[in-house]
């Protein structure tokens, strides 16, 4: 079988192949079902899976889906890990635990956000005091997410843009748009007024899975920024963690940072990171995101900009919803067994350094 056929068409098959391919190995599984459905009417799962010794100290972790419409590119990871028989050859001590879509609704509806319009990797912030600003969104905001989706919407709202990156520059702007915002619940990159279902699936299961864990090392999958096919090494963890001389050590150059501005991504609020924190007070911790290219920037911001437009002004059974759903897999998830070959050789070459380097810490 080839690695492209690790990948698969929908949320539905994804979960299929990753039971499919965990199913003849010692694997404890926990589903823990989402409260909605899928666009078909299916039921919708974050699935935990569980391979090595119970009372590991030293746990390897991957997640998938956080972007929800991502999960094609984690999923595919995940599975492929097991149906190559790559899972074997961590070295001894070394358990893992994979949480295969942790945000399956957007798996499922071909959205990055969740069922409440949220990004996951914004509402990992502490919900109990004011929430960070973003003036530069506030700008931008009827822009971004506006209201039509007209031709003549569209090149207004692009030379707000543009206007904005030439006086400001692109990093500012890139910084205004994704670095998450917490004013807009309809707008792009919102990051929730509350725990969401999947933030609270992963805080209970590294609580319930790695209570006895001294040594965690997580890889947490992504796709839509850099280079097409190339997997960069995004270090996760809040700026000046301890756990930023590990990865270093481990990936060497390969790793990038968003604080030292060595990044593809722009500096982010509220993270999957600061969870991990939060979440494992007392283990050793080492967090990236694997971040695979796709799209020009521009193609995937227009993707996800049409996306929120349709959920909440368009009609999901029209046209417009077939071709902007098109788009979506295009800037997240490419049906290219060129571009999902590139994405499994870097990701059995990250794992298997984070396994080691996790051995060694």
């Amino acid at each position: 079988m080839s690695i492209h056929e690790h990948f698969a068409r929908d949320y539905v098959g994804a979960r299929e192949k990753f039971l499919e391919a965990i199913g003849p190995h010692s694997v404890r599984l926990r589903s823990v079902q989402n409260p909605l459905r899928g666009p078909r009417g299916e039921r919708l799962f974050c699935d935990v899976a569980w391979h090595g010794p119970a009372d590991a100290e030293r746990v390897l972790v991957t997640i998938s889906a956080t972007h929800g419409v991502e999960g094609f590119c984690g999923s595919g990871c995940q599975t492929a890990w097991f149906a190559t028989g790559a899972f074997r050859e961590l070295p001894p001590g070394v358990a893992q635990l994979h949480l295969h879509a942790v945000n399956p609704h957007g798996f499922a509806w071909l959205r990055r956000v969740n069922e409440d319009n949220v990004d996951l990797n914004r509402n990992f912030v502490t919900h109990i005091g004011p929430y960070p600003e973003n003036p530069g969104y506030e700008k931008l905001a009827p822009a971004v997410a506006p209201n039509e989706w007209t031709t003549a919407a569209q090149a207004a709202s692009k030379a707000v843009m543009a206007d904005y990156t030439k006086r400001f520059g692109a990093a500012a702007f890139q910084s205004a748009v994704s670095g998450g915002q917490y004013t807009h619940p309809d707008g792009i990159f919102f990051g929730g007024h509350a725990p969401t279902w999947s933030h609270r699936i992963i805080a209970s299961a590294f609580r319930d899975w790695l209570a006895r864990a001294k040594h965690v090392a997580i890889v947490d999958f992504h796709t839509e920024l850099g280079p097409r096919g190339y997997g960069e090494i995004i270090f996760a963890l809040p700026d000046k963690h301890s756990g930023f001389a590990r990865a270093l050590d481990w990936y060497g150059s390969d790793l990038t940072s968003t604080e030292m501005g060595t990044s593809t991504s722009a500096p982010l609020v509220g993270t999957n990171g600061d969870g991990f924190v939060r979440f494992l007070p007392g283990a050793q911790l080492t967090a990236v995101a694997l971040e695979y290219g796709t799209l020009p920037l521009d193609d995937v911001l227009d993707a996800v900009r049409a996306d929120n437009w349709l959920h909440f002004h368009g009609d999901l059974a029209s046209e417009d919803s077939r071709r902007i759903k098109t788009q979506m897999r295009d800037a997240f998830a490419p049906n290219d067994p060129a571009w999902r070959q590139s994405v499994w050789t870097r990701a059995e070459e990250v794992l298997r350094k984070t396994a080691f380097g996790l051995a060694r810490s």
